[in-house]
This record gives C-alpha cells, sequence and structure tokens, in this order.
C-alpha cells in the first residue's frame, strides 16, 4: 500500500471512526483502525463490537485530487497513536507506506515517522445489514429527538435495557422514549413516505446515539436508517455507523402517563427554568435538589427553596393560564432543569394529577414531545 493524501481529509474520516474505539475492549486488534486503499479512494474502519464506524474519502471529489494511490492494500494502526500524531503533522499532505509486516511509514514535511501495524485479515467483518425497513430523516430532526430524550437515560448497568432509547415507527409516526424511573421523556414527528413501514422495540444505547449526533453534519443532510434483526445502519453522505440492538423488552412506559390532569399551569419557558435555576443553588447545597412550587390564591405560583446552612430562597412567577385545582408539590429541580434546558418551546403546560402523581410537561410547539418527574414526598 503506498499513496498520497490531503490531511485535512484524513483527519476528518479518523475523528469521525475514533467515536467507535474502545479502551477497555481485550481484543487488540479492536484498540486499532482499519485502512483499505483501492484506486476509488480510502476506507477507514473502527469497531467495538457494540459500534462500528466506516467513512470513505474518494480518490477525488468535485475535481480535486483528495488522494494519490500508487498501490492499493490495507493494515490496521494502532488508533491511539494515529489519532492524535495525524492532528499534529505540519504539511498539508501525507505521505504513507506499508512495507512487509505491516511496517508502516508516514512522512510529512520534514516529519517522519514509523509504525508498527498489524493484519487486517484480522479485523472482525462488518455485519451485512439486509434491512428491508429503511427510513430517511433531516438530520437536524434525528439530532433533536435525540438530545430531547437522551438525558432521561437509565445509568445503571443493571438494567442495561434503560439505558438505551426506545423506537417506534407506526402510521408515520417515529416515537423516541427514555426513562431511568424517575423521570421519562418522549418525542414523536411525522415522517412522509413511512406509512408502510412499522417497527416496535427497538432500543438503542443511549450513549451510542450520543456519538451518531456529533458525527451528523450541521447542513439538514437526509440520514437514510436501516433497521435489521439485530442491528440498525445509519448511512450519512460517506459515512456508515452500525450499532446493535440492545437486548430485552421496554417497559410498558404508557400506563404511568395520565390522561385526565387536577390542575394545569401554562408558563413562560425561559422565565420557569430561571427561577428554579435560582432555587436549586440553594437544594443543591442541601444536596436533595428539592424545590417546592405551590399555586397561589392571586392565580400565580410560588417557587420555593431552602438550606438549613444558607437560608432560604422564594419567588412568585406569573402564570399564563391556570386551569383546575390548587395545588403544592416537591420535585427534584435537577430533573427539572435538564427538561427545561432542551425545550425549544417559549411556553409550555405543567399538568398534575395530585401531590404524589407524575408532574407532566408539555413544551406548546410541534414537537409532540412530553416529559415526567415523580414528585418527592416531603414532611412540610
Amino acid at each position: 500500500m503506498k499513496i498520497s493524501i490531503l490531511k485535512n481529509e484524513l483527519n476528518d474520516s479518523i475523528q469521525h471512526v475514533s467515536k467507535a474505539i474502545s479502551s477497555r475492549t481485550t481484543i487488540p486488534i479492536l484498540t486499532g483502525i482499519k485502512l483499505e486503499v483501492s484506486y476509488q479512494g480510502v476506507t477507514l474502519t473502527a469497531s467495538d463490537t457494540d459500534i462500528s464506524i466506516q467513512s470513505f474519502i474518494p480518490a477525488e471529489n468535485d475535481s480535486e485530487q483528495i488522494v494519490k494511490v500508487e498501490q492499493p492494500g490495507s493494515v490496521v494502526l494502532p488508533a491511539k497513536f494515529f489519532v492524535e500524531i495525524i492532528k499534529k503533522l505540519p504539511s498539508k499532505e501525507i505521505h504513507m507506506e506499508v512495507k512487509d509486516g505491516f511496517q508502516t511509514y508516514i512522512s510529512s514535511g520534514a516529519t517522519e515517522i514509523q509504525m508498527v501495524g498489524l493484519d487486517p485479515e484480522e479485523f472482525p467483518v462488518l455485519p451485512n445489514i439486509e434491512g428491508n425497513e429503511t427510513i430517511s430523516i433531516p438530520g437536524d430532526l434525528l439530532k433533536n429527538m435525540i438530545k430531547q430524550t437522551a438525558f432521561s437515560i437509565s445509568t445503571q448497568e443493571t438494567t442495561p435495557i434503560l439505558t438505551g432509547i426506545l423506537w417506534n415507527l407506526s402510521d408515520g409516526e417515529f416515537k423516541f422514549t427514555a426513562t431511568d424511573r424517575h423521570r421519562l421523556a418522549t418525542r414523536a414527528a411525522r415522517l412522509e413516505g413511512t406509512e408502510e413501514v412499522r417497527f416496535a422495540n427497538v432500543v438503542i444505547a443511549g450513549k451510542t446515539l450520543n456519538e451518531l449526533s456529533k458525527i451528523i453534519p450541521d447542513q439538514n443532510m437526509l440520514v437514510d436508517i436501516v433497521v435489521a434483526d439485530n442491528q440498525v445502519l445509519f448511512k450519512l453522505d460517506r459515512v456508515l455507523f452500525y450499532t446493535r440492538i440492545l437486548d430485552g423488552v421496554y417497559p410498558d412506559t404508557s400506563r404511568i402517563i395520565p390522561n385526565v390532569y387536577k390542575t394545569e399551569l401554562t408558563l413562560e419557558t425561559k422565565k420557569l427554568s430561571e427561577s428554579i435555576d435560582r432555587a436549586y443553588l440553594l437544594s443543591r447545597e442541601e444536596k436533595t435538589n428539592i424545590v417546592r412550587l405551590q399555586t397561589l390564591d392571586n392565580g400565580g405560583i410560588e417557587i420555593s427553596s431552602s438550606s438549613s446552612e444558607l437560608g432560604k430562597v422564594r419567588e412568585e412567577l406569573d402564570v399564563l393560564d391556570f386551569k383546575g385545582e390548587p395545588l403544592k408539590i416537591s420535585f427534584n429541580s435537577k430533573y427539572m432543569l435538564d427538561v427545561l434546558k432542551i425545550v425549544d418551546s417559549e411556553q409550555l403546560t405543567i399538568a398534575f394529577t395530585g401531590m404524589m402523581s407524575p408532574i407532566i410537561l408539555k413544551p406548546l410547539d410541534e414537537s409532540k414531545a412530553l416529559y415526567v418527574i415523580l414528585p418527592y414526598r416531603t414532611t412540610n
């Protein structure tokens, strides 16, 4: 293998695929990035068995030569060093040559590097996904749906299924659900042309979807998603991102979402967020994060918290609309702030069915998002 390649193109591809490198793997070949060179271009692949990412660099793009191929071939290079050194090379062009025993020589400007490569034949073959369930979704919408649900996943490995986000697609509506048993987030969107496609109980690790989100470009390009039996493939321009579906059955969360409410408040999202953020400063000192909300006779609400060492904070907030019974409730302010920070809508409705019933937050926009937070039982 012998090539010359533009540094920025190689570095971009390395940054994409390196998200699949795990430092915890016990399989030496998986600590590396596989390079395959043909006269069409260079393919980089990395995998940790749970996710695999492949990125293609074409030999030419818009009549600009990116890769000059003198000799095709392949090699696996140790990722930790390869990722860092390519970033720091001095020249715009990099020359690479693989000789006997996979000894790899890299030069750029006056810098010369020799790396010990590994046999590419030992690198695992990527899954062959022949899924007929293929959908397309705008990249910015997919990023939003991930952002607006991933914060609610569980971090406890004792219940692996809850570390993922549940996907359901039915009648053209694509829905994400995440819960850690203390809170729940759902986000749905209509996808044109998917009315005939259906799947349920597809659960993908939240950490994996967060890594995918970093790769999706800011330009609003379409992402193709192929769902197979135990794998999902995302196709983004020159990048293929494979991930396995988590084993197990996701719990039925529909039962914890009430349909009838005793109290409904409509508020400005920003003002509510700022008010709870101030109250959180004291509740954080108590290491409880407990903030209290109660309705007032004048139609507004009171937000308050206290610290045995620092004192109390209390403020009144106007309500845009108030329906139903008076209410006094305590909740985890950090969980509430996590929701308020990712709500794009200027206004939202908070609904309650009682002191110890789930708190429902519904943004007043087109997102079809819904958030649930379990309240705290307090003595006063």
